[in-house]
C-alpha cells in the first residue's frame, strides 16, 4: 500500500489532522485495514482498525473518542482522523492491510497479522 499524506504533520495540542492511505495494485475491498504507531524505543502500537465493508471498527483505548478510522473502497482509500490531539500522540504513524473479509475488525488490530504496510508519516504534537 502507498501512504498519501493529507494535513501538516506539526499540530498544536487539541488540534486536528487527518491521514489518509492510498492502495494500489490488488482489490482493495479485500483487505481490512488498520492504523499503527510508533515512537523511538517503543513497540509498534495499534491505533485504529476497519473491516472490509466498515462496518466494524475497533479503536485503542488512548484514542477511542478522538480518532475516527473511515475507508472508501470506491476511492481505494483509508482515512485516520485525529481530533483533540496530545502531545502524548506524537509518533510516526503506518497504515497496514490484512486480506480477507473479517466481519469484525478485531482481526486488524495486531501488527503482527498485517501483511502490507505504507510508509510512515511523522506526527509531532506541540504542547
Amino acid at each position: 500500500v502507498q501512504l498519501r499524506r493529507l494535513g501538516r504533520g506539526l499540530v498544536q495540542a487539541g488540534g486536528s489532522l487527518r491521514l489518509s492511505c492510498a492502495a494500489s495494485g490488488r482489490i482493495f475491498s479485500m483487505y481490512g485495514m488498520g492504523w499503527f504507531r510508533q515512537t523511538p524505543g517503543k513497540e509498534r502500537e495499534f491505533v485504529a482498525a476497519i473491516n472490509w465493508s466498515s462496518g466494524s471498527t475497533r479503536y485503542a483505548d488512548s484514542v477511542k473518542g478522538r480518532f475516527t478510522i473511515s475507508r472508501d473502497n470506491a476511492k481505494n482509500t483509508v482515512d485516520l482522523q485525529m481530533n483533540s490531539l496530545k502531545p502524548e500522540d506524537t509518533a510516526v504513524y503506518y497504515c497496514a492491510a490484512r486480506p480477507g473479509r473479517y466481519v469484525d475488525a478485531y482481526y486488524y488490530t495486531d501488527s503482527n497479522s498485517m501483511t502490507n504496510w505504507g510508509q510512515g508519516t511523522q506526527v509531532t504534537v506541540s504542547s
